[in-house]
């Protein structure tokens, strides 16, 4: 079934009363304004808890946890048993109506003040439901009972990392926590309890809140679809909990090539793939049924990484390939596509440079790659999307690549005269723009929805035409990350682009029944 869907990180959604980010049930505005537009899913980025100090939710806290910035107290049953916004500070509620008139996300001043929120709904349920014992907190207990493969390490690690050693990370503390002693481990856990459940609880209510907005957007028609990140953080609950599964002498990135003569360090630490697999994978196995609880669908980052892991050695050895050899890197990448393909649809994130072998495995499971219509060229020539594979996902760009509009400007006359030749573009072509313009918006999108693509994927700003950036690949700002749509997500299915966007997905037969 063709089908087409909107890309958009969920803190980019806008609505009024949201705490200057986009929160859980702004979802469900938003797959309204997906159906209208006539798109049938809406992608978001990764919303595991990212690291301290980041921005990037591509280097995580947690393979498993939900960012806590993404709560909303409005939705909160404790938080309105706390007295709501009444028991806040005048200055926090200041604050909260300055953050959300703001432009962009100002996320240290989100988290701050949503920080000290939780805190009082977290008080409220403490005296009003854990402590007499009520169904609510026996909901918690279930929830943390259900989920405790994960949730336990998680809740102990920030305890101790946030808590206790104020953010250092946990390869700096005491050996017996470091290491994990067993006794040390006890000995916390009754030191953190009430912390421990704090932790808990808000991992209950996100969860609460994601499978309610899950729901309702399921009911409109829309499915969610995500995006699991390639690695966690090295500060993170799973690499400490799961320390003998990963290389921390050693960082992921990718090699040198066209784009770049030294290739990239993403500081990230290297998976032991031999000793993953004489546990079963476990770890693996438990994201991707996370994953399918979450979402419909998701792509899996760097996909070729799963195949073969670029690494540095810290001690300044030679970079290298894990696993090392052809045959053993295409079984270990089809061994990780089957454990995520299962109980979800996965699309493979391929980009970049990519060996054959990766692509011809991929095709032999039948799961889609990328193609992006900027890149999809044969020298200077480029490819007609016409004839693209059906399986796979057209797309103007990413989450990583400026604008359409930003990239069509900045083509030079050569390359812009060859962009131009593509079949589908003959009345652009008559005419001739120099600029972008509505017109070259419409004939860009116009190209990927008739693709041969069964999947079309369009970030929100080439579809409304706009040209702000998502992320910057190897900058670290406040503006990454930090992208909000200008008008509230419930406004925007008055939009006239929605109806243009639907008449689009109606003349490409990608448009739901």
């Amino acid at each position: 079934m063709r089908q087409a869907g909107l890309l958009l990180p969920l803190f980019s959604a806008r609505a009024p009363g949201s705490w200057g980010v986009g929160e859980i049930p702004d979802l469900v505005p938003l797959a309204s304004y997906a159906r209208a537009a006539g798109f049938s899913a809406v992608q978001v980025l990764p919303v595991n808890e990212v690291s301290r100090g980041q921005n990037s939710p591509y280097g995580a806290l947690s393979a498993f946890a939900i960012d806590p910035a993404y709560a909303s107290l409005a939705a909160m049953p404790d938080f309105a048993a706390a007295g709501g916004l009444a028991a806040l500070e005048p200055s926090d509620r200041e604050e909260i109506a300055r953050l959300d008139e703001a432009r962009a996300i100002a996320w240290p001043r989100v988290r701050a003040v949503k920080d000290r929120a939780l805190d009082l709904a977290f008080r409220s349920f403490l005296e009003k439901e854990w402590q007499p014992r009520t169904p609510r907190a026996a909901e918690l207990a279930a929830f943390c009972e259900e989920v405790a493969p994960w949730l336990d390490d998680y809740a102990l690690f920030v305890g101790l990392h946030d808590d206790v050693f104020a953010g250092r990370p946990w390869t700096t503390w005491p050996a017996p926590l470091r290491d994990r002693d067993p006794a040390a481990l006890d000995q916390a856990r009754e030191e953190l309890s009430e912390r421990i459940l704090y932790y808990s609880w808000l991992q209950w209510q996100l969860d609460v809140q994601w499978r309610a907005a899950r729901s309702a957007t399921l009911r409109l028609g829309v499915e969610l679809w995500g995006d699991l990140p390639f690695m966690v953080a090295p500060d993170s609950a799973d690499v400490w909990a799961r320390v003998g599964e990963f290389r921390l002498d050693a960082r992921v990135g990718v090699p040198p090539d066209a784009f770049s003569a030294t290739g990239q360090d993403w500081g990230l630490p290297v998976f032991r793939w031999d000793v993953m697999e004489k546990g079963g994978f476990a770890w693996m196995v438990e994201r991707a049924r996370r994953s399918a609880e979450l979402y419909g669908a998701y792509r899996v980052d760097h996909v070729v990484g799963l195949y073969r892991t670029y690494y540095r050695p810290d001690d300044g050895g030679p970079a290298a390939f894990t696993p090392a050899e052809e045959p053993a890197q295409i079984r270990n990448g089809e061994t990780m596509m089957r454990i995520f393909s299962k109980g979800a649809q996965v699309i493979a994130e391929d980009l970049g440079v990519v060996p054959g072998f990766v692509r011809r495995s991929l095709a032999s499971l039948g799961i889609p790659g990328y193609r992006v219509l900027r890149w999809e060229k044969d020298d200077t020539v480029f490819r007609d999307p016409a004839a693209w594979p059906a399986v796979s996902v057209a797309t103007t760009g990413t989450h990583d690549t400026e604008s359409s509009a930003d990239w069509y400007d900045q083509l030079d006359e050569k390359e812009r005269k060859a962009f131009l030749e593509i079949p589908g573009l003959a009345a652009l072509k008559a005419r001739g723009p120099a600029t972008f313009d509505d017109g070259v918006r419409d004939a860009i999108l116009e190209l990927v929805y008739a693709s041969g693509s069964e999947f079309c994927l369009v970030p929100f700003q080439d579809a409304v035409g706009s040209r702000e950036r998502t992320n910057t690949p190897g900058t670290v700002n406040d503006q990454n990350w930090s992208y909000r749509v200008p008008a509230p997500v419930a406004e925007l299915a008055k939009d006239p682009a929605a109806a243009r966007l639907r008449a689009l997905a109606e003349r490409s037969r990608r448009l739901a029944g």
